[in-house]
């Protein structure tokens, strides 16, 4: 059966093509839980989870036939489930997917939960809010869908996780061009009997004032919900009860005030109310009215109690509207997003509200692929990223962070490594960024000693870092410009580069090294603090294999070139292959005077006696 819907939106019309009531519409990977949430003579109620590339969880309405069921019952879910599809509000059950499968019915939807669950934990405020809800998801049904409940009731409304009262029951639906005394009779047995209006007996009055069904049993729940609630929370609760007895279940169908004129009753004139109002009718709102609104939220949240705000606005503030919304961006998220210090700060929740209530609205909204709702949680990441537990960081933030590292977006992996930087310290790079580690970078710095004593030569930091007291000046350039000033104290620092294996340690520290020991022997434990384990080595030799990282460092001199003489005739005396240097004495003249001489002889006197042998050698000296 193919069904075309027009599915109503406040102020938008959209339409909706699908294929209700076959296999192809089932959701794949379907878990239900065997637990019941709720339990009717016509369904039960389950909670199912959808397991696809987005997994989300949803209510699930299950009909099965049994042998003797009548027709009116087998369609019964199927119409609510149509009806769901067709009008769609804020404030109505959202439908999500309905088919038949192995001749059970099912209607999945929004998870929710029965008021009549959670009836009993809501506070008079909340109680208010939530009437507000339905008032306007009834005065939509009547303005803009020309349709009429019929069956307005506690069973009827259910609570989603944000506590936004939804309504549904739609399985009595009917436009007020069909609305007619044999449908009314026709369903009366699977209706809430006390909220049938008189005046259903009567077909003339139903052509005349249709809403008055609705009308009457608004009054009923009103007086319901709000029997045992005292007005000390919010303003005009005895007024708007009587108002619910007296005129709303009034026996005269036209005596009765539309449900539009309730709106502006004073039992909903409460601050909450409005603010509460605008944030689920924000879809319909302008950019004039949501700038306006969002500059002076702060303000007004702050004149709430904080444990409403977080109950029953938390979802709504961190909705997706919201979050893209820019006036949000820049005037309420960093007082969403960050928790309330100690000291105060900008922050509207405490720790432990924020834990409760924001941190799983974040895990949530982690798993968006949206990359200007990932850049806003990025933005505020090391405010708020502490309030996860350790399990939550490992296992539900940490990968969907490492999924923003590898998009093409250049903004967004920049606002994720500095993310992921935050969850270094809490939970270690080998959990940040996996694989194996080694040390990779040393401290270089060189180590200066002095005359000082030990104590003031090395310094431990916070972080256990041994760190010099001395100041170094940079080094100049080795090819040339050094500051000749300062040549004593830099020879004195790097002279240990250059002395061939010679250490130029003082003799004080050499002193400290612990004496070698037999191989058996158990070495001390060695720490930073103690320089008595400094191992100071020689530098070892060069061999063929090391490469010289100083080598243009050094500097080269030449020695002066060496001549070789050939043999040949020199100064007209011939050398013999003698090889001399190349400012040898010439001794040519006095080679060739001995040659031509005799020598000495063998008459050879005492010339310390001879004194006429010494005049003799002057004269020949001189000659």
């Amino acid at each position: 059966m193919i069904d075309l819907g027009t599915c109503f939106i406040t102020g938008r019309i959209t339409v909706a093509y699908t294929k209700m009531g076959s296999e192809t519409s089932k959701l794949p990977d379907l878990e239900i839980e065997e637990r019941n949430v709720e339990v009717t003579a016509d369904w039960t109620m389950h909670r199912a989870h959808v397991y696809s590339e987005k997994p989300y969880s949803v209510s699930l309405f299950v009909f099965e036939p049994s042998n003797d069921v009548n027709v009116k019952k087998t369609v019964l879910l199927e119409r609510c489930a149509k009806n769901l599809l067709k009008y769609r509000h804020p404030c109505i059950l959202k439908y999500i997917s309905s088919y038949w499968s192995k001749g059970s019915f099912y209607l999945a939807t929004e998870v929710a939960k029965p008021l009549t669950h959670v009836l009993q934990s809501q506070s008079p405020l909340q109680i208010c809010v939530g009437l507000h809800s339905i008032l306007k998801a009834i005065n939509f049904l009547h303005r803009k869908a020309q349709a009429s409940h019929n069956n307005l009731c506690r069973a009827a409304i259910y609570v989603s996780p944000d506590g936004v009262w939804k309504l549904g029951g739609f399985e009595h639906m009917c436009p007020f061009s069909k609305l007619s005394h044999a449908f009314l009779q026709k369903a009366s047995d699977s209706r809430y009997q006390k909220a049938i209006a008189p005046e259903e007996e009567s077909p003339e009055s139903l052509l005349s004032l249709p809403t008055s069904i609705d009308q009457f049993a608004f009054g009923v729940l009103v007086e319901e919900v709000l029997n045992c609630e005292s007005e000390d929370e919010v303003p005009a609760l005895k007024e708007f009860l009587e108002l619910a007895k007296t005129q709303l279940q009034n026996v005269r169908h036209t005596s009765r005030p539309t449900l539009s004129t309730l709106l502006t009753h004073d039992f909903f004139s409460h601050d909450f109310i409005r603010v509460y109002s605008f944030l689920v009718e924000l879809p319909v709102k302008t950019e004039e009215e949501k700038k306006s609104f969002f500059s002076c939220l702060v303000d007004q949240l702050l004149t709430f109690p904080e444990t409403l705000v977080a109950k029953q606005l938390s979802g709504l503030l961190l909705a997706r509207l919201v979050l893209l919304d820019s006036a949000a961006q820049e005037c309420l998220l960093p007082h969403i997003l960050h928790p309330r210090s100690e000291n105060g700060g900008n922050g509207l929740l405490s720790p432990n509200m924020y834990r409760q209530y924001i941190v799983p609205q974040l895990v949530q909204i982690f798993c968006v692929r949206d990359a200007q709702i990932r850049l806003v949680l990025l933005k505020h990441f090391k405010h708020y990223f502490h309030m996860f537990t350790l399990e939550q960081l490992k296992n539900q933030i940490l990968p969907e962070l490492l999924v923003g590292i590898k998009d093409t977006n250049d903004l967004l992996v920049t606002a994720t490594l500095c993310a992921l930087a935050e969850l270094v310290p809490v939970l270690g790079a080998a959990a940040v960024i996996g694989g194996k580690r080694a040390r990779l970078f040393t401290d270089g710095r060189p180590l200066v000693v002095g005359h000082q004593s030990r104590a003031t030569q090395l310094q431990c930091d916070p972080n256990g870092i041994t760190s010099c007291d001395v100041q170094l000046s940079e080094r100049p350039s080795p090819d040339g410009g050094e500051d000749h000033s300062s040549s004593d104290e830099e020879t004195a620092v790097w002279s240990d580069w250059e002395n061939n294996g010679e250490s130029n340690v003082p003799d004080s520290v050499l002193e400290e090294k612990p004496k070698p020991s037999t191989r058996h022997q158990e070495k001390p434990s060695q720490t930073l603090h103690d320089i008595s384990f400094l191992d100071i080595k020689s530098a070892p030799t060069s061999s063929q294999d090391e490469f010289n990282y100083f080598q243009d460092m050094e500097p080269v001199i030449s020695k002066p070139p060496v001549a070789q003489i050939d043999q040949g005739i020199e100064h007209g005396v011939q050398t013999h292959g003698v090889t001399s240097r190349l400012f040898a004495v010439d001794t040519s003249e006095h080679d060739k005077w001995l040659a031509e001489s005799d020598g000495w002889g063998d008459d050879i006197v005492d010339w310390d006696n001879n004194e006429s042998h010494k005049d003799d050698l002057e004269n020949t000296i001189v000659t």
